[in-house]
Order: structure tokens, then C-alpha cells, then sequence
């Protein structure tokens, strides 16, 4: 049997159905019909029962379905395997995330990935806020996908693929609960919960402003490295905090209450990776996350790649 012959046979044993063969195929369904008789002719034997209202497997049919079909595959794996051996698409790609929301785009990406590129496993983790970098940098990881504005020139960002709505994460019992949104004014009205570490200044001042954009201070109260203790010092009445409204869905508290901030932009995310770090598992990986993202031509954008903050 051909290969055309052998694609038309399985598909159709898949999907029991000429037109949707067809299509699949991309053939006209005279042709499939045409070289499915020319295999049983071959053969000598039925391999499809067909009636007006349904398509089935004979008995023969199954038999070399099951005989065929994993050699089939096993057939396809290896080309795949080939392809991306030659692309460099091989070995173990590490990949970091900073945000539960954004992981779901993570494992939704590397379920699609290790389909495409069998011989390439995925390893995925977690990254602190408090060193958003530097397992990167340290080479721990390959690429990340991560809170912007990111503007370092040994690292590369790729597109916003991720936009999440702004919050305001305040005490359950405060007066501003009261209200279905906030302004940006309103946090110069309680002190502010802010992350620290080894975070560039530039990112901490465009999450954790000091100003309202009229002017008016913005007291910051405590100086947290990991989340948990955010969440715990808002839920204890000492400060509010800006959040991605859709952390109220993973991180929700008694003693705590989200805001949406109308006036206020969105929180970004996009991918990054070390300029010397620029490998094709890192290049497929990132188109694969902005076609899952729906990215209109970024396949071309990341294979330049920018240094510059995309999400400020």
C-alpha cells in the first residue's frame, strides 16, 4: 500500500464518514471513495460496510486497522523525530512561569510542543517575584513567561500574550469594598503591600507606584518576597496591594476582597529568554505559545526578537 493509501484507509476508519475524510484529507470524496475500492480490490475483501445512513469497519477492516495503524504512527513519530533533530529541536526545554493564569497558557503550549516535537521533553516551574530573573539568567531556566515591563539587554522579550485586567486587593472590612470599581486615586488612601528582592527598580515602580497620576503619595507599608505573605498581611488590615483581578480566582482569602482598578492598565505578560540562550527549542517553543495565544504573525516578530519593555 501507498501512503496516500494507507492515510485515506485510517482516516476513514477513524472518522467513519466520506465527507469528513474528505475534508481531513483535503481530497475530494470521489478520490477517497475511489482509493478505498482499490485497496479492497487489492485485497480481495470488504473493509467497510456502507449504507446510506453509516460507515463501518468489517471485521477484515478492523484487523488491518489494528495491525496498521501503530506502524503507521510509529512511521510518522520517526519523521517528526528526523524533523526536529534537524531543526535542533531535541533534548530538554525548561520553562519558568511567575503567575498561576499564566501557566494554564504554559502547559496548554507544551502539551502542543512534545506533540509536535516528540524528541523534545518539557520541563516546567515555578518562579518567585522576588528573583523573576534569575533563574534565567542563571541558566536554570530557558525560557520564562512573566509579569512585563522587562528591559534588560541580555534577555530578549517576545509578544504580550497574556493580558490580565487590573485590581485592587484591600482588606474585606474597609470602606472601599463598598464600591464596584476603584480609581488609582484610591490608592493614596491605605498603604500599599509591596514585593521586594532582586527586581529590577523599573518594574517594581511600574506595578508599585509611589504617586498617583495626579500627584498624591502612595504610602508603602511592608516589603514582602513571596506572595503568601501579601496575602496575609492585606488579610490582617496593614495595606492593600495591585493584583491581576483574576488572582481572586487562586488566591481568595477570608479577610480579603478584589476590586476591579477601572482606570488602570492591564497586567501584561509575555515571554523571555536569554540573548545567547536564543536555541530553536526556545524559538519553536514561543511560536507555539503565541499561536495558542492567537498572536497574528509572530512567528516572524520572535525569530528578531526585542530588548525592549513590551509591557510597560
Amino acid at each position: 500500500m501507498e501512503r496516500h493509501e494507507i492515510e485515506a484507509f485510517l482516516t476513514l476508519a477513524d472518522e467513519l464518514h466520506f465527507r469528513r475524510t474528505s475534508e481531513r484529507l483535503g481530497l475530494a470524496q470521489g478520490r477517497v471513495s475511489q482509493t478505498i475500492k482499490k485497496i479492497e480490490r487489492r485485497i480481495g475483501v470488504p473493509l467497510f460496510e456502507r449504507t446510506s445512513r453509516r460507515v463501518t469497519l468489517t471485521p477484515a477492516g478492523r484487523q488491518l486497522h489494528d495491525d496498521l495503524a501503530p506502524a503507521y504512527r510509529a512511521v510518522q513519530e520517526a519523521i517528526a523525530r528526523a524533523v526536529a533533530a534537524g531543526r535542533g529541536v531535541t533534548g530538554t526545554l525548561r520553562v519558568g512561569f511567575s503567575a498561576p493564569w499564566s501557566n494554564e497558557l504554559v502547559v496548554l503550549a507544551a502539551d502542543l510542543f512534545r506533540a509536535r516535537y516528540p524528541g523534545c521533553d518539557v520541563r516546567i516551574r515555578e518562579v518567585q517575584l522576588a528573583d523573576p530573573l534569575g533563574p534565567l539568567r542563571a541558566e536554570q531556566l530557558d525560557v520564562q513567561l512573566t509579569e512585563f515591563p522587562v528591559d534588560e539587554p541580555d534577555l530578549v522579550t517576545g509578544p504580550t500574550v497574556v493580558s490580565e485586567p487590573r485590581g485592587l486587593m484591600v482588606p474585606a472590612k474597609h470602606s472601599l469594598t463598598r464600591q464596584d470599581s476603584v480609581s488609582v486615586e484610591d490608592m493614596a488612601r491605605l498603604p500599599m503591600v509591596v514585593m521586594s528582592g532582586e527586581i529590577p527598580q523599573y518594574w517594581l515602580d511600574h506595578h508599585y507606584p509611589s504617586r498617583t497620576p495626579q500627584g498624591r503619595p502612595i504610602a508603602h507599608a511592608a516589603a514582602c518576597t513571596y506572595w503568601q505573605e501579601v496575602l496575609t498581611l492585606v488579610s490582617m488590615g496593614r495595606g492593600a496591594s495591585p493584583a491581576a483581578l483574576r488572582a481572586a480566582q487562586y488566591h481568595m482569602r477570608p479577610g480579603i476582597s478584589y476590586i476591579p482598578l477601572r482606570d488602570a492598565n492591564p497586567i501584561e505578560y509575555g515571554l523571555l529568554w536569554r540573548r545567547t540562550g536564543a536555541t530553536a527549542r526556545v524559538k519553536a517553543f514561543a511560536e507555539t505559545v503565541s499561536e495558542i495565544a492567537g498572536i497574528p504573525g509572530s512567528p516572524d516578530a520572535l525569530r528578531t526578537g526585542s530588548s525592549s519593555p513590551a509591557g510597560s
